[in-house]
């Protein structure tokens, strides 16, 4: 490798591991009580690509909490919230969100949401970075047309938040997006409610708002009813430079697309998940047996993830000087 690699090498890492430490340690108020937590919790792989967004978001875009009318298209969710909410009903009453929650149902191999399942979440898709649902233009053909004329909307759901149910601190894995939440069914109540970065916002019907999910947030729900609610991935405001970059991040949004019923389709990091989903469930039940071999194996998965990550990166650069190599003699020949 020659000098100049070697220092962009440095300067990577370097770079990562200031993204790492700077959303853990200084960004927003809430910190995870340990740095265990945070890597838990808070998909620190993504950091050093979230942190390239978080520079190129729009300065009245950087805080956690942001009002919904700053986004254009959103009144017109507001004025048919309640035709938005009867489909959301009969979804219900239609017992689906309990179906897509069902260990091996199509629905349930969701990696971005994997661990709100135990705690009794649950969700119906109604599109995905590109992609609707075909089960939803059948069974919410008027909110799937409402969502088409709002060209902010990236991703949409229903989300349902049983009584008593909660979701623990955590942060989202990826920044190319904020998130909108609509309350259709709600208790109407602070009990239930969403604290970002330490801004409580409770759900209130027909009321919106938006919040960047790559702050440590929380969710409980201690009324005696369930929440239902408008859940949509919206446009991030970036300057030029910052959508230049999110148009590739996009792609690895679009490829986690998660299906309702078999007749939708499947991105290629969900198919991967599926597939992968019972090694997980033996690696808890050694964990539940032999708990000093699951983290001696976790370790070394880990440890090997790692290794293959940095051999790639220098075979990455070694690639590139070969080909400054070559472009040198190019020159150098004419």
């Amino acid at each position: 490798m020659t000098l100049l690699s070697k220092t962009l090498l440095v300067l990577m890492f370097c770079y990562v591991l200031a993204s790492v430490l700077y959303v853990y340690r200084w960004r927003g108020s809430v910190r995870y009580a340990s740095f265990s937590q945070y890597l838990r919790k808070a998909w620190p792989v993504f950091a050093p690509l979230n942190c390239l967004l978080y520079l190129t978001t729009k300065a009245q875009a950087r805080q956690p909490v942001l009002a919904s009318d700053a986004f254009a298209g959103t009144e017109l969710l507001r004025q048919h919230w309640q035709l938005i909410r009867d489909e959301a009903q009969a979804l219900l009453d239609a017992g689906l969100f309990d179906a897509i929650r069902t260990p091996g149902s199509a629905g349930y191999y969701d990696l971005g949401f994997r661990t709100f399942y135990k705690r009794g979440w649950s969700k119906f898709y109604l599109s995905w970075y590109g992609t609707i649902h075909h089960s939803a233009q059948r069974l919410c053909p008027q909110t799937v047309a409402l969502l088409q004329q709002v060209p902010a909307v990236r991703g949409a759901m229903f989300s349902l938040l049983p009584p008593g149910a909660e979701l623990s601190l955590h942060s989202d894995p990826l920044a190319c997006s904020l998130r909108y939440h609509l309350g259709l069914v709600t208790p109407n109540s602070a009990q239930c409610r969403i604290v970002v970065d330490g801004h409580s916002c409770s759900w209130q019907d027909g009321e919106d708002f938006v919040f960047d999910e790559t702050y440590p947030h929380y969710a409980v729900n201690n009324s005696d009813q369930y929440r239902l609610i408008l859940m949509c991935d919206v446009d991030r405001p970036l300057s030029w430079l910052g959508r230049q970059f999110n148009r590739c991040y996009l792609g690895l949004a679009r490829h986690s697309l998660v299906p309702n019923l078999p007749e939708d389709q499947q991105g290629a990091v969900s198919a991967l998940f599926a597939a992968l989903s019972p090694w997980q469930q033996r690696a808890l039940q050694l964990k539940a047996r032999h708990r000093r071999a699951y983290k001696l194996l976790k370790w070394l998965l880990n440890t090997t993830l790692v290794l293959l990550l940095a051999l790639g990166l220098v075979l990455a650069f070694k690639l590139l000087d070969a080909f400054v190599w070559q472009g040198g003699l190019v020159l150098l020949h004419q």
